[in-house]
């Protein structure tokens, strides 16, 4: 049956539930997990589908507006491939669509293969803190992690597809285990960040284009559901510009300190 948010949550609900998107999409604490805990907490379950929506949409925005310039290279690279494909091994931003491909194929067969798992976890708070232990882990490992590279080579790339397939699962931190995993692979961190992002437009895209299946269109939303996507894409903005910082300075791994007694405390509540 469609849903619409104007069963049971209010602005401020939506508000809340739009601060905690765009701040956890983000920084590498797990949005899906996040998010997970909180409907629980707010008893929110069916007309929940719309809200996430936006929720996607806001934070898929706040992507495009930091990256924009990045965007626009790209877009003009896979138009000049079009007639001469050999730029996309030739070209530095060539080769970065092909990454781009790679990584989205093997996350959306993989997102596909967890998708029935990834709801048991939506439903059970002590498997989302087994995701945030995960999400620790790699974490931690980023802080010992020294790449110099500049540039995701096609094999770098099919490692962060997997990472990122496994991000369907709440409280696996997409933006923590794809930055970790390529900067343990051999890539810069400033290099890591830009690539995670631009490879997760697609990924966002396609998340709230499934989840729009179960749910009305845009246009029959309450207000409601435009607040908690405006807050996302603010909050959203904001959350990335501070982590490209921290990964500059290489201080990725100190959210570990937060996830690791978070996820604990869930797994043994």
């Amino acid at each position: 049956m469609a849903c619409n948010l104007s069963d049971g949550i209010d602005a401020l609900t939506a508000a809340a539930l739009g601060a905690l998107q765009g701040l956890t999409e983000f920084l590498p604490v797990s949005s899906s997990g996040h998010v997970a805990i909180g409907a629980q907490l707010f008893d929110i379950h069916e007309s929940s589908l719309a809200l996430v929506i936006l929720l996607h949409l806001g934070t898929l925005l706040a992507t495009v507006m930091l990256f924009r310039h990045d965007i626009a290279l790209l877009a003009r690279e896979g138009i000049a491939a079009l007639r001469d494909p050999s730029r996309l091994r030739t070209t530095p931003e060539g080769r970065v669509l092909v990454g781009i491909a790679i990584v989205t194929v093997i996350t959306a067969i993989i997102g596909l293969l967890l998708r029935n798992v990834a709801e048991a976890f939506t439903e059970d708070v002590r498997l989302v803190g087994f995701g945030f232990l995960v999400s620790a882990a790699f974490l931690l490992a980023s802080g010992v992690a020294h790449g110099s590279s500049e540039e995701v080579s096609w094999r770098q790339a099919a490692g962060i597809g997997i990472v990122q397939g496994m991000a369907v699962l709440p409280g696996v931190s997409r933006s923590g285990v794809t930055i970790a995993v390529a900067m343990l692979l051999g890539v810069q961190g400033g290099a890591a960040f830009r690539f995670s992002f631009l490879v997760s437009l697609p990924a966002i895209a396609g998340a709230a284009i499934l989840e729009s299946g179960g749910a009305e269109g845009l246009g029959s939303l309450g207000p409601e559901a435009w607040v908690g996507g405006l807050t996302a894409l603010v909050t959203g903005y904001v959350a990335l510009v501070m982590l490209r910082h921290i990964v500059l300075v290489g201080r990725m791994w100190t959210f570990a300190i937060y996830l690791l007694p978070f996820g604990l405390f869930l797994i043994t509540r």
